[in-house]
């Protein structure tokens, strides 16, 4: 289990970085937006570039920031039933939603997005817009996005089994009990 704890905290460390690094890339598309939007409005020029850019950049910041978000447990979870079960139950729930649902999601995702962005890498092609730009760099964010999301969903499936086996301490856990000790 240790070198599967290992594996764990690289995965961890890898979204993390990808998680702010692309943090970034929102401003950039405000600032994108915002200067696209003064040139149009003061001297009546826009350009269809600077709109997909901005479209692009959030979309790289929504997709790979994906698995930040799962590792920072921020992902909208319905409480109703969840919230009122037993931990163990919970940790339970966690592992065969991550096995049947969120590894099957990702990987049939990877799988039927990987062709198209490989056409449209050997293509060249670009956006029919004027000026657009070309369409392979969007479209590999989506198969990096849910590669990233599945690979940390690697990294919750060996952290709930290791709480479960005694083998790491349960943080949601330790701050229920010291919630409830105020």
């Amino acid at each position: 289990m240790t070198g599967l704890l290992a594996l764990s905290r690289a995965i961890d460390a890898t979204n993390t970085f990808f998680g702010k690094a692309v943090s970034w890339l929102l401003l950039l598309a405000v600032l994108i937006s915002a200067v696209n939007a003064t040139t149009r409005k003061l001297f009546n020029l826009s350009s269809n570039a600077w709109l997909e850019a901005q479209w692009y950049l959030f979309s790289a910041a929504f997709l790979v920031a994906a698995a930040w978000t799962l590792l920072s447990s921020e992902h909208v979870k319905v409480d109703l039933v969840y919230g009122h079960l037993p931990r163990r139950v919970q940790l339970w729930i966690e592992i065969l939603g991550t096995i049947f649902f969120l590894f099957p999601f990702c990987l049939i995702t990877i799988y039927l997005s990987w062709p198209t962005v490989v056409d449209k890498f050997v293509s060249g092609e670009v956006s029919n817009n004027t000026g657009g730009l070309i369409l392979w760099p969007v479209w590999a964010m989506i198969p990096l996005g849910f590669g990233l999301l599945a690979l940390q969903g690697v990294s919750e499936l060996i952290k709930r089994i290791a709480i479960l086996r005694g083998d790491l301490p349960d943080a949601v856990a330790i701050a229920d009990a010291e919630a409830h000790s105020l």
